[in-house]
């Protein structure tokens, strides 16, 4: 096949992609697959489990259990303990879930990309000034989640989370092909705002954004389920104090998770786009010179009060 016949057929195949997973009723479809995939009834359960596994890459040897009540509880999965130990550096922002890196980078002004040549704003994906100053000119880090991955995602470092904002959305696919097309993607799916600050006082945000199949985020500290019941944008208040590696939640099936970090973070060597990160791998480093500082300074602090 010539080099204009092969492009020709990705293009097509593209093109087919995108129609069978966006071109259809995504909300009728998500609901319906929100009930079924719960049926716990052994027949569907197996037949359901079984093509997953003819279309996709899923592996189940790290499984927690070896039988499922269900295709959801096959897909909200817990892993053996020890699995994914997170990064014991103080000064290392972990990925708080399995993922390809889509995109990652400095966020330019308010400004940051779902892939190149595609930008959206802070605004619309926060909803929030305040917020955006505070992550103006930062760091950002974009996690998509395959169907076959672990599901579950956790906190990426020490934190204290003060508030959750669920913003009321589309349920467009994330993948690849509909990031190229769909102009300001996460800023039109249903998505939570889990605001936190890290040990220092920086602030970071993390972004879990739902997509077809997918509207739906439980959170372990909220104890609640957010999806198409839930209209907002709505305030959840809230003073979780977590450790590095603890479960903050997961998702009802894959989506994706957005990261936004300070400005003085740096990047760890094994942050490439397209690269596959396990959850508690290294993401994000504060400078050494940075972390002596803020170290140095807590000592004479603690000192003082003595």
């Amino acid at each position: 096949m010539t080099v204009k016949g092969l492009i020709s057929a990705f293009t097509q195949q593209e093109n087919l992609n995108f129609l069978l997973t966006n071109r259809i009723p995504r909300a009728a479809l998500t609901r319906f697959m929100g009930w079924f995939s719960k049926v716990e009834i052994p027949l569907v359960r197996d037949a359901s489990i079984a093509c997953w596994r003819l279309f996709s890459d899923l592996d189940l040897t790290e499984a927690k259990k070896t039988e499922f009540k269900s295709l959801h509880d096959c897909f909200t999965r817990e892993l053996k303990p020890g699995l994914r130990p997170a990064d014991p550096d103080p000064s290392v922002i972990t990925s708080p879930s399995d993922a390809i890196i889509g995109a990652h980078g400095r966020i330019q002004d308010a400004e940051l990309f779902q892939v190149k040549g595609a930008p959206y704003s802070l605004l619309d994906l926060l909803g929030d000034p305040a917020l955006v100053e505070q992550h103006r000119n930062g760091r950002f880090v974009t996690l998509r989640l395959t169907s076959s991955m672990y599901h579950r995602f956790h906190a990426p470092a020490d934190l204290t989370i003060d508030k959750v904002t669920f913003i009321h959305g589309d349920v467009w696919n994330v993948n690849p092909i509909a990031l190229k097309r769909i102009e300001r993607l996460f800023c039109k799916n249903e998505r939570a705002v889990l605001r936190a600050k890290l040990s220092g006082g920086e602030a970071l945000t993390l972004v879990p954004v739902a997509a077809i199949l997918v509207a739906s985020i439980r959170l372990h500290f909220l104890d609640v389920t957010l999806n198409a019941k839930t209209r907002g944008p709505v305030d959840f208040a809230c003073e979780a104090h977590v450790r590095k590696g603890d479960e903050l939640g997961w998702f009802e099936h894959g989506s994706t998770i957005i990261v936004l970090a300070p400005d003085h973070f740096e990047f760890c060597d094994n942050v490439a786009d397209g690269s596959r990160i396990k959850c508690g791998e290294p993401l994000l480093r504060k400078p050494l010179t940075a972390f002596s500082s803020e170290a140095s300074a807590g000592s004479r602090e603690e000192g003082a009060s003595k």
